[in-house]
């Protein structure tokens, strides 16, 4: 298993060239408190002969003096190096070692097992492309082994282990894995994470990580090494999406300006053109340039800088991607926030919020609910606490380029730094609130073409299809103006459906609640429904919420720009309290409705609507007759007149 070969002694270069196109695998140990991670890292180390001679004449030395394990080598002092540690026989800080065997290379972390130390895992998992979950024989799954798991999931972990360890110490006994296997797998059900991969072993003496061992003859599975030699890395994905986060602008001299970075995913090519977010030039990517030379593409990781053919003003925390493969912006986001200050979070104090490149103030506007580890449910809390977790609504000073955190990692992340301390107070991971939008229908379907043309549907009903999508909050006179537009329209001949939110809710939509991501697939069915009525060449009217600004953009994406007309109700909060009759505000005010726009949840304001009514200022008769002139403007009434 050692790293060593022949290639050394008889051609040193191609030896290096072998080892430097290994694959990497980063994974981290992690577990409750004394489960034996730091051994299980000095034993895999040890019988994989990754070992220093003067390094473990020391180990030898300081397990006479400050080794836990009786007359025996203390293995587990190769990572626990601060003094505290070896004092105490625990993990504090995250240690970092790295080896290689002849299939592979690989960067270790050692996350401490206690839970005040729970941030210290958060550092150690972040880079992590697989987590090894300790659990002791003895005790089997504790609270901390379950606090690991689900922070293992959050991240993203593509891999699993969970390593029985001490084995030894239940005689190694297979009656008391598959308890303890049947125990986790119960647990894990209801994480997000890939089905986990289970080894018997025993840190201590050696069984199941390097070698299999003979005290375990019922287990057929491979060890710990041959399973991190074997488990697949995944490749770059060369039509993933490019983010290319600019960290500085480079101008050694008069005729070069450069920008460089690293690119977060896909690739980069000389001859790409690319778009600098959030200005929204485009311009073509003239040369890759590093230390040693241009590069013909650039993949995940890679740090190098970049020219273009044009001169345009780009700087630190722009975005470098590919025109038409945007990530998302919004000045609030949704996300689960591992708390890691002893000072306790407080909503509505001011921090700063720094991801990818860029850096902007912000606040923690609402605190949706808190995450018990034990169970995994979820409970009302008006903050959270050292080491907790839980769905966070970060409302920032500016709009911030992003992408959900289990599409793109780097994207997705944030800390939230202290502006006084500049300490770091809490991680986030941004959440997919509008998951809907982006499920791959079967292969096997196929959308069905009408055997009607649209200029058939055109001539036959005189008019052009269109979606008027009229939000505002609860209260600003959605469904009046709705009803009050599709009597005009019909008594006009012209042929409507009118999708209003309630309704919806009464119907097609009663499966749903009122959370972000449920308001979301809400708002998804309606454009769902109103592109088949456009489709049919028919007038569609949509009353809805809609309080995100992203999931409206999607909706006029799903209906088609070129037939959305997007509406804004503009009222106060206090004029459509008044205005409400059925109470919603007051069950709002008492926490009986959770996540309601302009209570307990923001409303994005569009910057962007086609028309904005005044209806306070405006009755709704009004509200319909500026509706109206300007469909009829936009030649939706009257096609053949403006030249459909």
């Amino acid at each position: 298993m050692s790293h060593q070969s022949e290639l050394i002694a008889r051609d040193i270069i191609a030896y290096l060239k072998e080892h430097e196109q290994k694959d990497l695998l980063r994974f981290l140990t992690c577990g409750s408190v004394d489960d034996g991670k730091s051994t299980l890292i000095g034993r895999l180390l040890h019988d994989s002969k990754m070992i220093y001679e003067d390094q473990l004449a020391a180990v030898e030395a300081d397990s006479t003096t400050a080794g836990s394990v009786a007359g025996d080598l203390d293995l587990s002092l190769l990572m626990d190096g601060l003094k505290a540690e070896r004092e105490q026989g625990i993990t504090i800080d995250v240690a970092y070692r790295y080896f290689s065997t002849a299939r592979r290379k690989f960067i270790i972390a050692d996350t401490p097992g206690h839970e005040q130390y729970t941030r210290n895992m958060v550092t150690g998992a972040s880079t992590s492309q697989l987590a090894i979950i300790l659990i002791d024989a003895r005790h089997g799954v504790l609270p901390q082994t379950k606090r690991h798991s689900y922070i293992a999931s959050l991240l993203g972990m593509r891999h699993v282990v969970v390593a029985v360890n001490k084995m030894d110490l239940v005689d190694w006994s297979q009656e008391r894995f598959d308890e303890i296997t049947d125990h986790y797998v119960e647990f894990m059900d209801r994480l997000d994470i890939p089905e986990p991969t289970f080894i018997p072993m025993s840190a201590l003496k050696g069984d199941g990580v390097v070698e299999r061992g003979d005290h375990m003859p019922w287990y057929k599975g491979p060890p710990l090494m041959e399973f991190l030699e074997t488990v697949p890395v995944v490749p770059v994905d060369e039509a993933a999406d490019l983010r290319f986060p600019v960290q500085m602008v480079t101008r050694p001299d008069l005729h070069f300006r450069g920008y460089a970075g690293s690119v977060s995913s896909g690739v980069v090519r000389p001859g790409d053109e690319v778009m600098v977010l959030p200005s929204g030039k485009v311009s073509t990517v003239e040369r890759i340039v590093t230390y040693d030379g241009d590069l013909d593409v650039a993949g995940p990781d890679r740090a190098v800088t970049l020219t273009l053919t044009d001169e345009l003003d780009i700087s630190r925390g722009d975005m470098l991607v590919h025109p038409g493969n945007r990530p998302r912006s919004a000045h609030d986001v949704d996300a689960m926030v591992v708390w890691m200050s002893e000072d306790p979070m407080v909503p509505g104090r001011e921090y700063l919020l720094r991801q990818a490149t860029s850096t902007c103030a912000g606040a923690v506007s609402s605190v949706r609910y808190r995450v018990d580890i034990n169970t995994l449910d979820t409970e009302p809390a008006p903050g959270l606490e050292l080491n907790e977790i839980g769905r966070c609504t970060i409302s920032l000073d500016r709009e911030i380029l992003f992408d959900p955190y289990a599409r793109h990692h780097r994207t997705g992340s944030f800390i939230l730094v202290d502006r006084l301390t500049n300490a770091t107070v809490g991680a986030g991971m941004i959440v997919d609130d509008e998951a809907g939008w982006e499920a791959v229908p079967d292969e096997h379907l196929t959308r069905s073409a009408s055997a009607i043309t649209p200029t058939e549907r055109e001539s036959r009903y005189g008019q052009r299809p269109v979606t008027v999508f009229l939000t505002g909050l609860t209260g600003s006179g959605k469904s009046a103006i709705a009803t009050a537009l599709e009597r005009r329209l019909f008594e006009g001949g012209r042929g409507t459906i009118r999708l209003d939110g309630e309704n919806m809710r009464l119907g097609v939509s009663r499966d749903l609640g009122f959370s972000y991501e449920e308001r979301s697939e809400n708002v998804r069915r309606a454009a769902e429904m109103a592109r088949l009525v456009n489709d049919q060449g028919l007038i569609c009217i949509a009353a809805l919420v809609a309080p995100k600004a992203s999931v409206r953009e999607r909706a006029r994406d799903l209906v088609g720009s070129d037939r959305f007309i997007g509406v804004y109700l503009d009222a106060p909060v206090e004029v459509c309290r008044g205005r409400d009759d059925s109470g919603v505000y007051e069950a709002a005010d008492r926490g009986e409705i959770s996540s309601f726009p302009g209570v307990s949840a923001p409303y994005e304001v569009p910057t962007d609507a086609d028309l904005t009514l005044d209806t306070v200022g405006e009755d709704v008769q009004a509200c319909v007759d500026r509706i109206i002139a300007l469909l009829d403007d936009r030649g939706f009434l009257n096609p053949r007149r403006h030249g459909g």
